[in-house]
């Protein structure tokens, strides 16, 4: 197994605003607000988590290739 990347770049889906976040190590993050907007991100269908869906690296649970 690699080393697990904590940072991802997030991209609300409303508005389009950019933030790089450290990801929780050991659980996927079901919920976001966009801190410019405040619109609530959830996952995507099929997608455990909001990293999953919105940004740049999945969660570190799916990078370790672990269920979520």
């Amino acid at each position: 197994m690699g080393k697990i990347i904590l940072e991802s770049t997030i991209t609300c889906p409303k508005c389009g605003y950019v933030k790089t976040e450290t990801m929780p190590e050991d659980a996927c993050q079901w919920f976001y607000e966009c801190v410019n907007c405040h619109y609530l991100l959830k996952p995507l269908k099929g997608d455990c988590c909001v990293f999953c869906s919105y940004s740049t690296i999945s969660c570190p649970p799916i990078q370790c290739r672990e269920n979520c």
